[in-house]
């Protein structure tokens, strides 16, 4: 089973006379620093001079530096640029700022797993990874509430990184909701994993196979992005809140039995095979180093796949459709 900590198991203690730089001020960068400083802990960010990441920080009251000085002068530097951008951030910026017993943090592990970044071994490296944007991390936080987290330690120089974690964790909030220990590894590859066969490539490839299924057979174009979109919502809230079994019990008889009786029609042998190459992919790293190679190569694929799936009928009748439901602006 795994181990979840509590707030009342972690203290702010680790961080109390330290500095923490966050390097990167965009979606997550901005909740750990806005939440950090509120929990107490003292805050730069080191950014581009001139940058709107820059003139944001600055204008939220944070002490904003050139990334070098915010390294030199922080005991916790939390790296929180893009996975695709890091490594060069890390190469100009933040080695040659290292000094002994200082901590590396980072909420994903991608560059540190498959060594597009190799931290000298005279600091701690840690991670803390909020399960959810950072926007949410931020409402929870103010709402008194706070994101489960995944806590991690790499290397662990000092002797007190997982306190030097823990006490992170508390400050962004995390606390208030769990934190369970893993590794760097296991956070990269279940992520990845997660992202490409279930939330995003799985997902999206099973809407819109369907929406083609109905289209093919004659149906209206609009009926058939109601059906295979835009109700997913509802039974994907139901999920987060029930689990599936809560779910069922929350739909038509009608409904749960196709549920039940059809679904591994759809996912089955063929498809749990390509689960496993892809995850054979991931834990091999042929996944991470065809990612660094498409970045290297200006991104061809990612352009041009991406701009044709944006093409699809279900994009330009989504369009049409959304816009008669004003609210579900506000709903996200």
């Amino acid at each position: 089973m795994a181990k979840i900590y509590y707030d009342a198991d972690m203290s702010l203690e680790p961080l109390q006379g330290k500095t923490v730089a966050i390097v990167g001020y965009g979606n997550q960068g901005r909740a750990h620093a806005l939440n950090l400083r509120d929990s107490g802990v003292s805050v730069i960010v080191g950014a581009r001079r001139g940058g709107a990441s820059w003139e944001r920080a600055n204008s939220e009251g944070f002490q904003v530096t050139e990334i070098d000085d915010a390294v030199s002068s922080a005991h916790v530097i939390s790296m929180l640029t893009p996975d695709q951008v890091m490594p060069q951030v890390y190469r100009e910026h933040v080695h040659q700022n290292l000094s002994e017993g200082k901590a590396l943090m980072f909420a994903h592990g991608f560059n540190i797993h498959y060594r597009q970044i190799i931290p000298p071994k005279f600091v701690d490296v840690c991670l803390v990874a909020p399960k959810g944007p950072g926007a949410q991390l931020r409402s929870l936080y103010e709402d008194g509430k706070g994101l489960p987290a995944l806590v991690a330690v790499e290397q662990d120089y000092t002797g007190n990184a997982m306190q030097i974690a823990l006490a992170y964790a508390k400050g962004i909030g995390a606390g208030r909701a769990g934190v369970i220990e893993t590794t760097f590894a296991e956070e990269t590859e279940t992520d990845l994993f997660g992202e490409q066969v279930v939330l995003c490539g799985g997902c999206t490839e099973l809407i819109r196979a369907a929406f083609e299924t109905l289209v093919d057979a004659g149906y209206q174009p609009e009926v058939a992005y109601f059906e295979c979109l835009h109700e997913l919502k509802l039974i994907v809230d139901l999920i987060h809140t029930e689990g599936i079994t809560g779910m069922r019990k929350r739909i038509s008889d009608t409904a749960e039995y196709g549920d039940i009786t059809r679904g591994k029609r759809v996912i089955n042998e063929a498809s749990r095979k390509a689960m496993k190459e892809i995850l054979r992919e991931i834990q091999t790293g042929e996944f991470a180093r065809e990612w660094i190679l498409e970045n290297m190569a200006g991104r061809t694929v990612y352009h041009t796949e991406g701009k044709r799936q944006s093409e699809h009928l279900i994009e330009k009748v989504g369009e049409k459709l959304r816009a008669m439901m004003p609210w579900l602006k506000g709903s996200s």
